[in-house]
């Protein structure tokens, strides 16, 4: 057994570690020379080439939380569940197109984008509230999932246990034995009672596997301080430096277990024989998670709609040319999805190692690290996810203290001096951070918490993608979307979830009806020491018990009291106010599957924000032609190769709005969809292509070894 001498890590992983830490401080006060003005901080100068361009997208979208977010997702629900994380890839095509958007529109802020079209800077002031609580919500998914996978890493041995870690751990193994044996057969009554009972306290965190040393509230305050450090230091060059160490690290920790994993189960054959086929389908069933082609097009539909809210101003500001921002924003995001493909065949290899009862699927990373890495690696791991923490929650921090200074503080307090505005956007991170860690001390899972972040982008990616398009749309419109949708997402849903009499009310406790279905899989060891099969390996046909779930709540049900196991059941998690208001309509909820469920969910969210757009638009009365003009012809007027070129080009525009009506696609109408030149062309679809490429890869992976 290796030595730990440092909170369960070896001595040479704590080394690595503290060398990591002083690393990247070091770079943070290196940087911080050059950063002088709110240009430096915020946009990096807009002076960033094409591979400070890649290393700034690729660490925002490829940060190491994504890994055990996607591997846990795997585990649970088969590599359907890489989707959750994977259904950018259709998008990435259109990043050939909203980069140089965004680039073009030349603002600092994505909420200054709401004050020069629709000329109300009210909107721009709540999209800043809205941005800042959502990237909160963003920095607490960070926390919790940097925290999920370093705790079964840095545990406690067994003989430095207390009684109560002791019972911890063996409640925890008796609840995944009752819950691998319910899932083939019924339990007695006395057996149903206990497991349930154990559920509800595995839900609420009350029993694990293991006794970590890391305590979730020590491990945020010290990981937000360095943060803070660091990006108070150096602003976006910072991040953009310490993004191009984190891509060697992203994909060295993307890969890293595969092998090891492997190795011990007798390599993709081995893989193949121990987890039955139906987990390898990468558009999954019904009987195997929420993903099947239905839902991963509905998660598709809302994502196309909602990544325009994530759009992110300040890295596509921060390039030097609209070519820069292309190939940065397109290399950084099929980067990021070939590392995913890694991430869903470690959830694969976790589930082959550790067997289906793992309770909380967010910490098969963390395990299998434990379980497969020597010493010195396991470090690097560390170091790896650390690390990817600090630079996400560094851009974030950067994008949202520029929201703060540039819509809220410097409206309110204008005319100081850029040195003050420098204080207070400096100020803001470490604000911006403590929050964060209090929404990441309540959160539940990363796959809710992702779900959340998804739907509620909606509320500002309608608006933003029509923003861009259609001339037609109004200000009234869009506070009345915003408000509407924010309600309906977010207040109500948070309401119900918040207030006891609401989340324990028998209305809304409903499941959906439990199935059972006949499976075909390859005999288990256990199916033949029960005499089910012959030999391990037989193929077989099985009845396989599908567990109902909640309907209206995203995190189940548990009970009110724990040590009770008559106590009546609550809600927890995520009201599903979608769902809520089918069954009011007359559908039979009931019915669905939790495929079905989803795609309702997702649907209902998107196409919500789109119809009260376009309605309340067409009864409304429309912008100043002429600021409308103005803003249409900057949107495509090609960004200069020097600031003078670039001043003289705008110019130009101005005093003559009308340049570029020939390239509307659709003319004389409200439409500004552009007629697409050779490079729009090329790079579409060239962007395509890979596509293809790394659909080709993701499927390829799951049939070596067939």
């Amino acid at each position: 057994m290796i030595a730990t001498n440092f909170l369960g890590m070896h001595w040479l992983d704590a080394l690595i570690l503290v060398v990591y830490v002083v690393a990247i401080l070091g770079v943070a006060k290196y940087v911080s020379r050059k950063v002088k003005t709110e240009k430096d901080f915020f946009l990096g100068g807009r002076s960033m080439g094409k591979w400070y361009q890649f290393f700034l997208n690729f660490g925002s979208m490829a940060d190491p939380s994504g890994a055990p977010a996607t591997a846990g997702s795997v585990y649970k629900q088969g590599m359907g569940g890489i989707w959750l994380f994977l259904i950018p890839l259709f998008l990435t095509p259109y990043y050939w197109f909203t980069s140089v958007w965004f680039r073009r529109v030349r603002l600092t802020t994505i909420a200054d984008l709401f004050e020069e079209r629709l000329g109300s800077r009210s909107l721009a002031t709540m999209y800043a509230i809205v941005a800042i609580f959502v990237s909160v919500f963003a920095i607490g998914f960070g926390n919790i999932v940097a925290l999920k996978t370093l705790q079964p890493i840095m545990v406690k041995s067994p003989e430095a246990y207390t009684d109560a870690d002791r019972k911890n751990v063996a409640d925890h193994k008796e609840y995944e034995s009752l819950k691998s044996l319910q899932a083939s057969t019924a339990l007695s009554p006395e057996q149903a009672k206990r497991y349930h009972l154990l559920k509800d306290l595995k839900n609420a965190g009350k029993i694990n596997p293991y006794v970590s040393f890391v305590n979730p509230l020590f491990f945020f305050l010290l990981t937000s301080s360095l943060v803070a450090i660091f990006i108070a230091m150096g602003g976006l060059t910072a991040t953009a430096m310490i993004d191009a160490i984190q891509a060697v690290l992203i994909f060295i920790i993307s890969l890293i277990l595969i092998p090891f994993g492997l190795i011990q189960i007798g390599g993709f054959k081995g893989l193949h024989d121990r987890i039955p086929e139906a987990m390898f389908s990468i558009f999954g069933n019904e009987n195997h998670g929420e993903f099947t082609w239905y839902s991963i097009a509905a998660l598709l539909f809302m994502n196309f709609i909602g990544i325009n809210a994530s759009a992110n101003m300040n890295v596509a500001g921060a390039a030097k040319d609209e070519l820069s921002a292309r190939i940065g924003a397109v290399s950084g995001g099929f980067g990021k999805r070939f590392m995913t493909i890694g991430w869903g065949m470690t959830g694969l290899i976790a589930l082959a190692l550790l067997g289906p009862g793992l309770s909380d699927s967010d910490q098969t990373w963390g395990r299998l690290t434990l379980m497969l890495l020597p010493v010195g690696l396991i470090g690097l791991m560390i170091v790896g996810v650390l690390g990817g923490k600090l630079a996400s929650l560094g851009s974030q921090a950067v994008v949202n203290s520029a929201l703060i200074v540039k819509n809220l503080y410097e409206p309110l307090f204008p005319g100081k001096s850029e040195q003050h505005y420098m204080v207070v956007a400096r100020l803001s991170v470490p604000v911006l951070l403590g929050l964060g860690i209090v929404v990441s001390l309540g959160m539940g899972s990363a796959a809710s918490a992702v779900k959340f972040l998804i739907a509620i982008s909606v509320t500002w990616g309608a608006p933003i993608f029509l923003i861009i398009v259609w001339r037609r749309l109004t200000g009234k419109a869009v506070w009345v979307q915003v408000i509407s949708t924010l309600l309906f997402i977010g207040v109500v849903p948070f309401v119900v979830s918040a207030v006891p009499d609401l989340r324990r009310h028998p209305a809304l406790l409903e499941k959906n009806r439990e199935r059972i279905v006949m499976v075909e899989a390859k005999a288990t060891k256990e199916d033949v020491q029960l005499g089910k099969a012959p030999e391990i390996g037989v193929k077989s046909r099985k009845e396989q018990r599908i567990e109902p779930v909640a309907l209206y709540f995203e995190e189940g049900l548990t009970r009110q009291n724990f040590s009770d196991p008559d106590s009546p059941q609550e809600g927890m998690g995520r009201f599903n106010v979608e769902i809520y208001l089918l069954a009011r309509l007359g559908v039979d909820v009931a019915s669905f599957t939790p495929p079905m469920l989803l795609t309702a969910r997702f649907l209902v969210d998107t196409l919500f924000p789109i119809a009260i757009l376009i309605l309340v638009s067409y009864l409304t009365r429309p912008g100043d032609p002429e600021k409308l003009a103005r803003f249409y012809v900057r949107l495509k007027t090609p960004v200069g190769k020097t600031p003078e070129e670039e001043a003289e080009a705008v110019a130009l525009s101005y005093a003559n709005p009308n340049r570029f009506d020939h390239t509307k696609l659709f003319p004389g109408s409200n439409w500004e969809f552009a007629k697409w030149d050779k490079t729009d062309a090329l790079g579409f679809l060239a962007c395509c292509a890979m596509t293809g490429v790394v659909l080709l890869v993701l499927k390829g992976v799951t049939l070596i070894g067939m």
